[in-house]
């Protein structure tokens, strides 16, 4: 008993340290595959890899369904990752869309243009463009068009709250008012002028005006839904970007509440949505289904994820 304890708390061990690893180098490919290797793929399915939403090479995405048969279509998840507007990629992610598709969510899972090319305004053009996509083509996918929301980590989280805020973007592409249901923003960057790190400045520097760089200033009191959560622990991006934004909105007169988590980090507030972590440390992936739930047309009740 002794020697399979030590075994395991080994295992845990390394299995930590290739994570820390991974995000350190913005790998998540190894978090991806510690995720698949334990957790498995039950009740998922890879629909689509690497199609095009638009020309250029970044504007790709992947779509991961439920396996399980329903007569009804699936709420949908947009889920767009950070990795400060430089890095990252669509297809290390996958372990979001098992995750959430095992709690009966199609998602998509969007690449988007990265600096230089990507600076302001062209990540959220790109963001656009693949709401766009979803609109038309998710049913195909057994997703629900009428029911869209968008996720984010990091940069990925500030790419959605300004879709979700600033209605420009989703009206260059035609889409209806009120096509995003929701936002759940994880560890984002909503109110960080003036610049002060190399990402940042790579991104937005160039911009005349900075302030319409910043969700914070496209505060609306008829926005959708938002869920803003955040690490105590996080020195990336610091938790009062989440509760400046959190109390702008409930000052408009759309309350929101961002939900600080004791003893979460930048890095591991993404991993507690993968396996084995999630085991471990729900907080993370029960708020995110309590609001998607919560703010469904169509949802009886709150959906647990199942264990790989």
């Amino acid at each position: 008993m002794g020697w399979t304890l030590i075994s395991l708390a080994l295992f845990a061990a390394v299995l930590f340290g290739l994570y820390r690893y991974a995000v350190a180098t913005n790998g998540v490919a190894v978090l991806d595959w510690v995720d698949r290797t334990i957790g498995g793929t039950k009740d998922t399915r890879t629909a689509l890899r690497d199609v095009a939403y638009g020309p250029l090479p970044a504007q790709r995405l992947e779509v991961i369904v439920p396996s399980v048969d329903s007569p009804t279509k699936h709420a949908v998840v947009v889920f767009i990752y950070g990795g400060g507007w430089h890095s990252g990629k669509a297809g290390e992610y996958h372990f979001i869309g098992r995750t959430l598709a095992r709690a009966g969510y199609v998602v998509v899972l969007p690449g988007y243009r990265l600096t230089p090319d990507g600076a302001f305004p062209n990540m959220l053009k790109d963001g656009a463009m693949a709401l766009k996509w979803v609109h038309d083509n998710i049913a195909q996918q057994g997703g629900d068009s009428d029911r869209v929301f968008v996720m984010g980590h990091s940069a990925g989280a500030y790419n959605g709250m300004m879709l979700t805020l600033d209605r420009q973007w989703q009206g260059r592409e035609g889409l209806p008012d009120g096509f995003i249901k929701g936002m759940i923003g994880l560890a984002g960057p909503y109110d960080f002028y003036p610049f002060t790190t190399d990402s940042a400045r790579a991104a937005f520097a160039h911009v005349a005006e900075p302030a319409i760089t910043q969700p914070i200033t496209h505060v609306r009191s008829d926005a959708p839904p938002l869920l803003l959560l955040t690490g105590d622990l996080d020195t990336t991006v610091m938790p009062r970007n989440s509760l400046a934004l959190a109390k702008a909105m409930t000052a408009a007169g759309a309350p929101t509440k961002a939900v600080v988590l004791k003893g979460m980090t930048h890095e591991s507030i993404i991993m507690k949505l993968a396996q084995p972590f999630m085991r471990r440390d729900k907080r993370v992936i029960d708020a995110v289904l309590a609001f998607l739930a919560e703010h469904d047309s169509k949802a009886s009740a709150p959906v647990q994820a199942k264990a790989g």
